[in-house]
């Protein structure tokens, strides 16, 4: 399980395997990893988890993780199991771009807590690294998309399609803290951010961090000040 990237309940879903609870096994899979079908089929598990399997002795094989999850998860798909029921609707609705592995878990996780999914995607087909990526003899039968067919089953969950490209305009996401002990005491305020500038406290001390143009502009407002005090 230390091994195993998404922190599957390994050692569980294999004793729900061998005791013939394959949807248990499914929803150990699943509940930790949406997309556990494709990983299973892609996920070097020879280095990860298998390489780490504690039958380790010298005559003992690891045990075939990939294959016994492969064999959970495509029984659930084939025989089309409801492993999860979806909270009700909260009204809430969170875009998503990309609808790569990312996305989709991304969607299907806000999905099962009630929420609304809508993923944006320049791209035709959905998937993006397992459909586009991944060589097509380790996804045969179009698997990718019957995944993907898999995931939308929750419901809530919506892919735009009507774009030709996507533009992603974050922008710059918080402006940089100088990390200074006592940055955050009373009297120590960002300007930028006042309403109102002129109701701003101006002591007789003031320091100015930086040198730029903010600094210099401040020469007109000093000498008024002073010719105010003499």
């Amino acid at each position: 399980m230390e091994a195993c990237p998404t922190g599957i309940d390994i050692p569980g879903f294999i004793r729900k395997i061998d005791n013939g609870n394959l949807k248990g096994a499914a929803s150990d899979i699943l509940s930790a990893n949406p997309l556990g079908g494709m990983c299973a089929r892609v996920c070097p598990t020879e280095i990860l988890c298998e390489g780490s399997c504690v039958r380790n002795r010298p005559a003992d094989a690891p045990m075939s993780i990939g294959a016994l999850q492969r064999y959970a998860t495509d029984w659930a798909m084939a025989n089309d199991v409801a492993l999860f029921v979806r909270a009700p609707e909260t009204g809430r609705r969170v875009a998503i771009v990309g609808a790569g592995p990312a996305g989709f878990a991304c969607a299907y996780r806000l999905a099962l807590k009630g929420h609304r999914a809508v993923i944006l995607d320049a791209r035709a087909k959905p998937g993006g690294l397992n459909e586009y990526g991944i060589a097509a003899y380790k996804t045969v039968e179009d698997f990718a998309q019957r995944e993907i067919e898999w995931l939308y089953s929750i419901g809530g969950i919506e892919l735009r399609k009507q774009y030709d490209a996507v533009f992603i305009a974050m922008g710059l996401a918080g402006v940089r803290e100088l990390a200074l002990e006592g940055e955050s005491l009373q009297g120590v305020m960002k300007v930028r951010q006042a309403d109102d500038l002129a109701s701003v406290p101006v002591r007789r001390r003031v320091v100015v961090i930086g040198g730029g143009k903010i600094r210099r502009s401040m020469r007109p407002c000093r000498a008024a000040s002073s010719a105010r005090r003499r």
